[in-house]
């Protein structure tokens, strides 16, 4: 299934840069969402290498996704696509 990382999780003064909220389209209820808690997900760079995370929570009421990734993500990530297996 794939995903589009749709920015950082923030708070009002705190950013967490392992922290994303990836959006899916297939998607559209929480309830949907909660049941992906704990899958695997990767993100592969444009130097074919992989950071890999996994689903947290449901963010939202619409089918977003709370991704912990194991190291900080780039900026550039914004707007790619990542790989939930």
């Amino acid at each position: 299934m794939k995903g589009t990382i749709v920015n950082f999780r923030v708070g009002m003064k705190t950013m967490y840069h392992n922290h994303m909220i990836v959006k899916v389209n297939e998607l559209t209820k929480r309830a949907d969402a909660a049941k992906l808690i704990g899958k695997p997900v990767v993100y592969t760079t444009s130097a074919k290498n992989e950071i890999k995370g996994k689903v947290a929570s449901a963010h939202g009421n619409k089918g977003a996704l709370r991704v912990i990734f194991e190291k900080a993500m780039p900026g550039q990530a914004i707007a790619q696509h990542v790989e939930i297996q």
